[in-house]
């Protein structure tokens, strides 16, 4: 029966501090990781916040943490894969406690003109599934599914006002 079973803890057994720095190095190298992450990881692995700190310094020294090498990894990552707009990445990189120059610098590496281009083609497919008579209705349906994947509202309604007309996409 299910409920004879013993709990299962997170953990097999509790790393030393040298154990959880090799796995949490091969952990970093995989991908570039916030510190908020890698923070995570290491109390996961049941380190104390003393360990913790001590092998966080390890990494940045080593060169395996480096918030602004993230910033710019899951910028450039999220717009060119998931085509989120700057204000969600900015969010969501806030969210991951980098500081306001690192979210900046990582900004930068969104092309101006392939993110106009990018607002354009979303604004064209959505307008294309939707099939709204009322084209105020269908301005403001597209508007808003653009805003929702973090696209500025200005911008947005500027693009969905020029290319969403009466049942036709520019």
């Amino acid at each position: 029966m299910i409920g004879d079973e013993p709990q299962k803890s997170k953990f097999k057994k509790r790393l030393d501090t040298r154990e959880a720095l090799i796995k949490i190095q091969h952990y970093c190298a995989y991908q570039e990781r916030s510190h908020k992450e890698v923070k995570s990881k290491l109390y996961d692995y049941g380190l104390y916040e003393s360990q913790v700190d001590e092998i966080i310094s390890q990494l940045i020294i080593d060169g395996f943490l480096n918030e602004e090498r993230f910033a710019k990894a899951f910028a450039g990552g999220k717009f060119r894969i998931k085509k989120w707009g700057r204000v969600k990445i900015q969010n969501e990189l806030a969210f991951l406690g980098l500081t306001k120059n690192c979210i900046q610098r990582g900004l930068k590496e969104i092309d101006p003109g392939d993110y106009t281009k990018t607002l354009k083609a979303l604004i064209k497919r959505k307008s294309a599934e939707i099939n709204e008579v009322n084209l105020f209705k269908k301005r403001d349906k597209v508007a808003r599914y653009v805003i929702g994947k973090g696209y500025e509202p200005e911008m947005a309604w500027e693009y969905v006002c020029d290319l969403v007309s009466d049942g036709a996409v520019h």
